[in-house]
C-alpha cells in the first residue's frame, strides 16, 4: 500500500505527523501521556517494593517482627518532639537548694581556711623549737665562749626570735579568718537543717567536727612548744643572774684585801 502509495503518500503521512507534534495542543497531550507513564511506573516499582518487603516480613522470626516493629515506631516517635515538664519549683524546694549551696559553700570556705591555720601553726610551733634548741644551746655554754662566738649565736637567736614572731602574727591572721569560717558554718547547718535539707547538714557539721578536732591538736602542739620555750627563758634568767653573781664574787676575789679595808 505504500508502494502504491509512492513517496508522495508517504511524505504526507510524514508530514501529517510532523504538524501534530508542532502544534501546542499536540505537545500537551504528549507531556500529559509520558507524565502518566513515569507515575504508572514508579507506582508499580513501589507496589512490587512493598509486595517483597511484605514478603520478607512474613518470613521473619516473631522476635524479628517485634524489633522491626519497635524500629518503626521508634523512627515515627523520633518526629515527634517531646514536651519535658519541668519541676514544680515551690519556694520550699528554692530555699532548700540555696541552703545545700550554701553549705557546699561554706564547707569549701572552711576546708581552706582550716589548711591555712594548720600549716601556720606548723610553721609556727617548728620555729619556736627551733628558738628553743638554740637557747639550750646558749644556757649550756655560758661562761665557756669567747666574747665573739656568744655575740655569734645571740645573732642566730635574734634572727629566729623574729622569725618566731613572724609566724605568730600569720597565725593570728589566718586564726581569725577560720573563727570566721566556723561562724559560717554553724550559721549554715542551722539554715540548712530548718529548709528540710538534713543530709547536707549533717554533712557539714561532721565536717566542722574534723576541722574543729584538727585546729585544737595543733594548738595543743603549740601550747606545749610555748610553755617550752617560757620555761628555757626563765632558765635562762636565773643562769644569766648566777653568771653575773659569780663574776662579781670573783671580781672581789681579785681585789686586794688592803682595797677592801675601811679606813
Amino acid at each position: 500500500m505504500l508502494r502504491h502509495c509512492g513517496f508522495c503518500g508517504s511524505r504526507g503521512i510524514f508530514q501529517s505527523r510532523t504538524d501534530f507534534l508542532h502544534s501546542e495542543a499536540g505537545m500537551s497531550v504528549v507531556r500529559r501521556a509520558a507524565a502518566l507513564l513515569t507515575l504508572s511506573r514508579g507506582a508499580t516499582t513501589a507496589l512490587c517494593s512493598n509486595r517483597k518487603s511484605a514478603r520478607q516480613l512474613l518470613r521473619m522470626p516473631a522476635s524479628s517482627k517485634t524489633h522491626a516493629a519497635g524500629f518503626s515506631i521508634a523512627s515515627t516517635l523520633c518526629s515527634v518532639p517531646f514536651i519535658q515538664h519541668n519541676e514544680n519549683l515551690s519556694h520550699e524546694s528554692l530555699i532548700r537548694r540555696a541552703s545545700c549551696l550554701l553549705t557546699d559553700s561554706a564547707n569549701t570556705y572552711l576546708s581552706q581556711t582550716t589548711l591555712a591555720l594548720s600549716d601556720a601553726l606548723t610553721l609556727y610551733t617548728t620555729a619556736l623549737h627551733t628558738l628553743i634548741a638554740l637557747q639550750k644551746r646558749y644556757l649550756n655554754s655560758i661562761g665557756k665562749l669567747t666574747p665573739a662566738e656568744e655575740d655569734s649565736i645571740w645573732q642566730v637567736i635574734i634572727g629566729q626570735r623574729v622569725e618566731v614572731s613572724e609566724r605568730l602574727d600569720e597565725c593570728t591572721r589566718f586564726e581569725s579568718s577560720w573563727v570566721t569560717a566556723v561562724g559560717l558554718c554553724e550559721l549554715a547547718v542551722e539554715a540548712a537543717y530548718n529548709s528540710g535539707a538534713e543530709h547536707a547538714s549533717m554533712a557539714l557539721k561532721n565536717g566542722l567536727q574534723v576541722a574543729q578536732s584538727k585546729v585544737q591538736e595543733m594548738r595543743e602542739l603549740r601550747a606545749v612548744a610555748e610553755k617550752s620555750l617560757a620555761e628555757i627563758k626563765a632558765e635562762e634568767i636565773q643562769r644569766m643572774a648566777e653568771y653575773a653573781s659569780s663574776i662579781k664574787r670573783q671580781d672581789l676575789e681579785d681585789i686586794p684585801e688592803a682595797y677592801l679595808r675601811e679606813d
